[in-house]
C-alpha cells in the first residue's frame, strides 16, 4: 500500500476507536504484529502477536475501566511504510480516576497490515492512575 493508503486504514480505525469501537484497529492487525510500550513503567514493554496485544495488554486495561474507552485522534503523518498518529484517549477507571491520556503511536505497516507499533504516553499518569499488570 501507499503512504495515503496507510494513512486512510488507521484513520478509519482511529474514527472508529473514537466512538468505542477498537475493532477495525485489530483486524488491522497482522497476527505476528509486535506491539511496544515505551518507558519505564510496569506496563512498558513488548508484546509479541495479535492474541498477546489482546489477552495481555488490552484485556488487562480493560478490565480498568469503567466504561469505554475512546482515542480521538489529531494528527496523521505518513511516509512509506509508517504513519504516526497523534491521539487522545479517555476514559473512567474502576477506582473513579480519569485515564485521559495523551499518545503518539508509531504504526509499520506492510501489504495493508499493521505490523509494528510502538507506542509513548505520559508514564506517570500511567504510574499513578493504572495497576500494574499480572505478567
Amino acid at each position: 500500500m501507499s503512504a495515503a493508503g496507510n494513512k486512510q486504514l488507521l484513520r478509519t480505525a482511529f474514527d472508529a476507536w473514537a466512538a468505542g469501537d477498537i475493532r477495525p484497529l485489530l483486524a488491522a492487525m497482522a497476527d505476528d504484529v509486535t506491539w511496544t510500550v515505551s518507558g519505564h513503567n510496569s506496563w512498558s514493554g513488548s508484546f509479541a502477536g495479535k492474541d498477546s496485544v489482546r489477552r495481555d495488554l488490552l484485556g488487562p486495561l480493560g478490565d480498568q475501566f469503567e466504561g469505554t474507552y475512546t482515542s480521538t485522534a489529531s494528527r496523521f503523518v505518513a511516509e512509506d511504510d509508517v504513519v504516526v498518529v497523534e491521539t487522545q484517549g479517555s476514559v473512567a477507571t474502576k477506582t473513579g480516576q480519569r485515564y485521559d491520556n495523551k499518545y503518539c503511536f508509531v504504526f509499520r505497516l506492510e501489504d495493508g497490515r499493521i505490523r509494528e507499533i510502538t507506542e509513548y504516553m505520559d508514564t506517570q499518569l500511567v504510574a499513578e492512575v493504572l495497576t500494574r499488570p499480572a505478567r
